[in-house]
């Protein structure tokens, strides 16, 4: 029996919004591990992740030690993909049921229009780092496989009001996007026997100046001895050496 074709990518229509293009797919089977999958990257993966600075450190010691943490810090300092790896290490160490994810759906500075599909695929361009970091570490099948089954579940800032978060780990993206309000209603979510991660730059907010509420929530915060607040530096920052150099001087 002859294998059934792909789909190649001329099945996927371009939509224009204004100047903006963006696929439109036939069907909704799409997933943003998609790729991941086809190009083979589903292998075995070190489960163990080490610091590569001292505020990496600081800041890893921090997940472990407190039940909620905040890392503050600019862009390429590791604070999601040490966020997701703590939380994929104590959900294969069966210290926590499922994974929980969250960011706000902000677009940086550009309109891309309407987006297809349900809940989860309209927010996967938004929460594309933190399934590329989730299939760093376990691989784009078991990334799928656990979010169909509901082990890793993505949550929309907006949709957690009224929830109790027990025996998970959550992990809340981009932070500088929230506002106090949002921020105070996330923060009072979490439950037993569960660990929260509140990461974002509060000088890369794509908020109205004012509006972002994540400096003053981490001044207040780190009034408390039971919560971490890491403040990471251009210094912890692992990109390109180019990276540091730019950020101090913009």
């Amino acid at each position: 029996m002859s294998k059934k074709p792909r789909r190649s990518k001329s099945n996927q229509r371009p939509v224009r919004e204004g100047n903006v293009i963006h696929p439109a797919f036939d069907d909704l089977d799409w997933h943003p591990l998609e790729d991941q999958i086809d190009d083979q990257r589903d292998k075995k993966y070190v489960k163990n992740v080490r610091a590569r600075t001292e505020g990496q450190q600081e800041l890893m010691n921090a997940i472990n030690t407190y039940n909620l943490t905040m890392a503050i810090g600019p862009a390429g300092t590791g604070k999601t993909y040490l966020a997701v790896a703590a939380a994929v290490e104590k959900l294969e160490k069966g210290e926590v049921e499922r994974i929980i994810l969250s960011r706000p759906a902000m677009e940086a500075g550009e309109s891309i229009g309407f987006l297809p599909g349900d809940m989860h695929e309209k927010m996967a361009p938004y929460l594309r780092p933190l399934y590329d970091a989730l299939g760093d570490r376990l691989g784009g099948k078991r990334v799928r496989q656990y979010l169909e089954d509901g082990t890793i579940e993505i949550a929309p800032v907006g949709f957690m009001r009224g929830r109790t978060l027990n025996n998970a780990f959550v992990v809340i993206d981009e932070a500088q996007n929230c506002t106090y309000q949002q921020l105070k209603m996330l923060l009072s979510r979490l439950g037993w026997n569960s660990t929260m991660v509140i990461t974002g730059d509060p000088h890369q907010s794509d908020l109205l100046d004012g509006l972002s509420g994540l400096a003053d929530t981490a001044n207040r915060l780190a009034q408390i001895p039971d919560i971490g607040v890491v403040r990471l530096q251009s210094v912890d920052i692992v990109r390109h050496p180019l990276v540091s150099k730019m950020l101090d001087v913009l």
